[in-house]
């Protein structure tokens, strides 16, 4: 929940998702679509949050784990995006928020990965 008002004196509550593309749930679905996993997300949290007062902006948050964005996530990254550049007045500031989202994916995608490994595997090491 963002500590002051964003939008017509309303603070703005934002509920962020990770999808796994490739889950056995998903997989028929983002095999025909990239995004239809976050999407899905997406929608199933605005139906959870839907008896959130008047005074709340809710915004679901849904990107996927081989990269796609849903259309919410999308939309919050590009106004966050533009208030970024209008505040610092550094033309690339949205970008590198960009950058920092999509490499906790895949940090989150390599954490993922390794804890499959078992014990004592050379990868441990690397970490």
């Amino acid at each position: 929940m963002s500590l002051i008002p964003w939008n017509m004196g309303r603070v703005l509550v934002w509920d962020a998702t990770c999808s796994d593309t490739l889950a056995l749930s998903h997989l028929h679905e983002t095999s025909n679509r990239a995004g239809t996993a976050c999407e899905a997300t997406e929608k199933a949290k605005i139906c959870k949050y839907r008896g959130l007062g008047s005074e709340y902006v809710f915004v679901p948050f849904g990107v996927e784990t081989l990269g796609p964005w849903g259309p919410s996530a999308i939309m919050l990254f590009k106004e966050i995006a533009k208030r970024l550049v209008d505040i610092t007045r550094h033309r690339r500031a949205g970008s590198y928020l960009g950058q920092r989202i999509n490499l906790a994916i895949q940090r989150g995608n390599a954490a993922s990965f390794f804890g499959t490994l078992p014990k004592g595997t050379p990868f441990n090491n690397i970490f």
